[in-house]
This record gives C-alpha cells, structure tokens and sequence, in this order.
C-alpha cells in the first residue's frame, strides 16, 4: 500500500466524487415535461431516466467484493468517474429516448462501482472518523442533487436541455482528476469478505436501506412533475426541489456533527422516519398550502435517513473489507427494491393521472421503516453480522 491520504484529503475527496452521484438523476425531474415533448416519452419512460440508474446502482453494487479484489478502491473509483463523466457528456448529443435512456444505465454502473468501493476506502484509511466521513460523503451527494435540481430549468430556458444535461461531465472530470492526484499513491488490492446472504442482519439492514432510498427515488423523480400537474411552472418546480435537496444538505450535515452523540442510532432513525411521514402526509392532504412544511419534513427526513443508513450499516462491519461487502450486500439489493419507486410512481400518473397514491403507498412503507428501526439495536448489543 502506498501512503495514507490524509483526514483532509479524504474529507474533500468525499465530498467532490459525492457531488457527482446525483446530477445524472436530479437534473431530470424539472426538465420531464420538455424531455416527454421533445423525445416523445412516456411516464413509464420518464421512471425510467430516475429508475434505471438506481438499478444498475443495485446490480452492480452486489460485485463490489468482486471489484474491490479485482481493481482494488483507487482504481475502481476511478473507472466509475470516468463512465459518469462520458454518460453525461455524451447527453450533450442525444437526440432519441432510447439513448438518453442508455446514458442513464451507463451513469448508474458508475455511481454504482464508487458507491460499492468508497466505504471500504474511508474505512481503510480512517476508521475512527468513518461515520463523519460517511455523512459528508452522503451530504456530497446530495449538496449535488440540490445544485443540479435547482439550475436545470433555468439552464434549459437558454442553453437547451442537452447542454444542461451535458455539462455535468465537468465536474465530474474534476473529480476525477482531484481523485487521481490525491488518492492515487494507495495501491492496495484487499482481499474482500464475500456477500453475507446468509445473514438475517444483512437482510434487515437491506429491506430498511431499500425502503429509505424508495423515497429519496420516488421525490427526485417526481415532487417537480406533481407539482406542474398542480399548476406550478417547471422552473418553480425545479427550484423547489432544489430546496428540498438543500434541507436533505443540511440534515447531512447535521448527522455528521451529531452522529457520535448517538451510539444507538435507533433515536435519531425513529426522529427522521416520523419526519418523513409528516412531510408524505402534507403532499397526500394539502400539497399547496402545506408545501413549506412538506418540503421541510421531506428534506430532514430523507437527508438525514439517508447517511444514517448506511452509518448503521458500515457500524456492522469490523473491517474494510467486511465494510465493503456489507455495504455492496445492502446497497445492491436496497438499490434493486428503491428503483421500483419511480416505475410505480409512473405507472401510477399514468393510469389514475395524479401521484396522490404513490406518496400513500411510500407512506406505508415509512410506518414499517419505523417499525424496523426499532430492531436495529447497536452493535455493542448483540454479535457482529455474520459473513457468508
């Protein structure tokens, strides 16, 4: 192995390549309605754009243990910069549903590949600080979903929706550049613990995160296109989702400050997931006089349920590379149950033209996320996840 990059530097490195996981995704929510005039595409095709990348997320998270052996953290998440860098740029040139719709699919085995390898790499480097490392990684992701959602219409009223999608290859290859400087002296290839199926740990932790990532899916992909149906404008739209990826910021950040407070992460988990019902509940009864309040709730709620997610799972790993495959193991099958949120959700437009049931539908699945934090008990508590 080569030197050990610095807290510093793994503190930017986190929060660069996080910036970059989202913008493939976020940025289509405010432009649907001119990508379905445009490109001709239905709402099932429009889940698809926001669906796609989460199941290539899932898909090929499952091979993290294989990739972490094969390409080893530095290189891995150097390649999966490299294919969210010519997804978005070839956006640029796209002129058809079926290759925008390809470049989704290539973004999301990107973001999959470095969402597989950057825990073992923050793990590796420096345990003790993994937890804040996680959140600023997961507040990365989604400072760029904010960043993204909010200049996507405006950007589209001059440049074009091609250029708004195209140009999110710039940061990406700044990234990857900053990553390849910083980071590229590690040559480690760790031998990687193989995926816990049998574990019933592993099991609980993948349904929660599956769940949870459900209503980060479901919101980036359509909050902007309900709110057109309720007579708002796209660019209103986009700036409203805009701020709620800002508040999901702020309660990112939140949890990395606050998170060692907590060794039993059941309190802070339950506070979040009833946040999140609120602001479910607000859209379902009265989506325009309580959108403050909604958009309030939703943003703490999914930006902090997101990096306590994987916090809890990365606290059942005692090394980097049970880090590595526990995360893959969670993240590939939650990413697999997350994707079909979206899919519904169109389907859903489509047949009964409103979203009012998909918003119930997630609220449901709050109230058993609920239920299920409350087995979630710490690690000191109980015995270590077992690995297959």
């Amino acid at each position: 192995m080569g030197d050990t990059p610095s807290k510093a530097s793994v503190v930017l490195l986190a929060i660069l390549v996080g910036i970059n996981l989202r913008p493939i995704m976020a940025s289509v929510g405010p432009l649907l309605d001119l990508l379905q005039r445009d490109l001709g595409l239905s709402n099932f095709q429009g889940g698809l754009l926001t669906t796609l990348p989460v199941m290539m997320m899932g898909l090929f998270a499952l091979a993290g243990p294989w990739l972490l052996r094969l390409l080893g953290e530095v290189k891995g998440v150097a390649i999966g910069m490299t294919l969210i860098a010519a997804a978005c740029a070839v956006r640029t040139y796209v002129e058809s549903s079926s290759a925008l719709i390809a470049s989704a699919a290539v973004g999301g085995v990107g973001i999959a590949v470095i969402q597989s390898l950057m825990p073992a790499f923050i793990k590796r480097n420096h345990p003790q600080s993994a937890g804040m490392l996680m959140g600023l990684f997961t507040t990365g992701i989604m400072g760029g979903a904010a960043i993204a959602a909010a200049i996507a219409a405006p950007s589209a009223g001059k440049l074009g929706w091609n250029l708004t999608l195209g140009y999110a290859a710039i940061p990406a290859m700044i990234a990857l550049i900053a990553w390849l400087l910083a980071a590229g002296n590690v040559h480690a290839y760790p031998t990687a613990a193989g995926l816990p199926w049998r574990s019933g740990r592993a099991w609980l932790l993948l349904v929660f995160f599956g769940i949870g990532t459900g209503a980060y899916t479901l919101v980036l992909a359509w909050l902007p296109p309900f709110y057109v149906e309720l007579g708002w404008t796209a660019k209103s739209a986009g700036y409203l989702l805009g701020a709620l990826t800002i508040t999901e910021v702020i309660a990112g950040l939140l949890v990395s400050a606050l998170i060692h407070r907590f060794p039993d992460r059941r309190q802070p988990l339950a506070l979040v997931i009833l946040l999140l019902i609120g602001g479910l509940a607000c859209l379902m009864t009265a989506p325009l006089q309580l959108t403050a309040l909604a958009i309030l709730c939703l943003g703490l709620g999914i930006g902090a349920l997101f990096p306590l997610s994987l916090i809890v799972t990365l606290d059942h790993a005692r090394s980097p590379a049970e880090a590595g495959s526990l995360l893959a193991f969670v993240q590939g099958g939650g990413y697999l149950i997350a994707a079909s949120m979206p899919v519904v959700a169109g389907l859903v437009r489509d047949e009964f033209s409103s979203l009012h049931w998909a918003w119930a539908v997630m609220g449901g699945g709050a109230v058993l996320l609920l239920a299920l934090s409350a087995l979630l008990r710490p690690l000191s508590q109980r015995t270590v996840v077992a690995q297959a």
